[in-house]
């Protein structure tokens, strides 16, 4: 986990460390740069090779600029190695740029003029893990970014500033994403030379008007024919490219949704029951409505249009493309909320 460093020399402005992941590591990090801070060490992660990665890499941005770079392991948290470290490069700021991992209070307190995070959602609303994802699986039409003092309890501290960013019907967490970024961008602009010229106004943040959502794993991503259109649009917007997708069963294969719109029933059907194929695609009857799936696959097979799909597979209007669960799941909603959470502004 070291780094060479030498001693400390008087920089461009407030010496401060970076804790960050992800194209939003690189964006915070170009932004302290920008705005006259001194980054005098990166702290980020090894990239999961079970992890499709489409982001850009905070760790080459910062050796590009020659800027130490410690990768550390969950369990270095814990320990005092990674407490004396960050405290021999002496900060005057610590700033989380969607740093997956909590951060230890005793590693917070290092920092003299504080600790921020920048976190993926309009705060209160959307603590925790994953809400750009989450936004979407719950048709929400605005989100944004939030910059934050960071405390013991996971996105919790006083807010500095945020930006509010709207959310199209047709957006996916891929272009929501790119405009979060932006939108962080401008944020920053905005708050660091307040930070940095001590001049910052916080408000307290009141939890109990928000809501805390957990990580997501692949399996989330499953949906019923008996849902709403409207439901399992948003999920496969939530989940398509460059994330797992969404799915429903076929049999015992898994008939993954990758794009697809939801249409009005042209007529009562059992959900499940396909309604019409044509050039459009593949409609298909839901609990309440119609869904016209565009792009699909089934398993490991190659990604088709829904109306090759439906040729390959003899697919017509009355087929019954899987049966309806007897008790369709419910809803995620927001996960009690942990006193420590995985991460501050987890994309995962």
């Amino acid at each position: 986990m070291s780094a060479s460093h030498g001693p400390r020399t008087p920089g461009p402005g407030p010496r401060s460390l970076v804790f960050g992941y992800h194209t939003m590591g690189c964006v915070g990090f170009d932004a302290l740069l920008r705005n006259s801070f001194e980054i005098a060490a990166v702290f980020t992660h090894a990239d999961d090779p079970h992890e499709e990665v489409w982001w850009g890499s905070l760790a080459d941005r910062a050796r590009e600029r020659r800027v130490p770079v410690h990768v550390p392991e969950k369990s270095d948290l814990k320990g005092d190695e990674l407490t004396s470290l960050v405290a021999s490069y002496r900060p005057d700021f610590i700033f989380s740029f969607y740093f997956r991992w909590m951060i230890p209070t005793r590693v917070l307190t290092l920092a003299p003029r504080g600790a921020f995070n920048l976190h993926g959602s309009l705060l209160p609303k959307y603590r925790g893990r994953a809400p750009v994802n989450w936004v979407l699986v719950n048709g929400e039409s605005e989100t944004g970014v939030s910059l934050h003092a960071m405390v013991a309890r996971a996105d919790a501290g006083d807010l500095v500033d945020q930006a509010r960013v709207p959310i199209a019907p047709e957006d996916t967490a891929f272009t929501l994403y790119g405009r979060l970024e932006a939108a962080a961008a401008a944020l920053l602009d905005r708050a660091l030379p307040l930070l940095r010229e001590g001049r910052a106004s916080m408000r307290p943040m009141d939890v109990s008007h928000g809501s805390y959502f957990g990580g997501r794993t692949p399996e989330d991503g499953r949906f019923e024919w008996d849902w709403s259109a409207e439901r399992i649009y948003n999920l496969v917007r939530a989940v398509t490219h460059p994330y797992p997708g969404a799915f429903a069963a076929w049999g015992d294969s898994q008939l993954l949704v990758w794009w697809a719109a939801p249409v009005a029933a042209s007529k009562p059907a059992t959900p499940g029951t396909v309604l019409a194929v044509n050039a459009d695609g593949i409609t298909v009857a839901t609990g309440e409505g119609a869904l016209r799936l565009v792009t699909v696959q089934l398993d490991a097979e190659p990604e088709l249009p829904a109306s090759a799909f439906a040729l390959a597979h003899r697919i017509t209007p009355g087929s019954v493309l899987a049966s309806v669960a007897s008790t369709s799941p419910e809803p995620r909603t927001p996960s009690p909320d942990p006193h420590r959470s995985h991460g501050h502004g987890d994309p995962k």
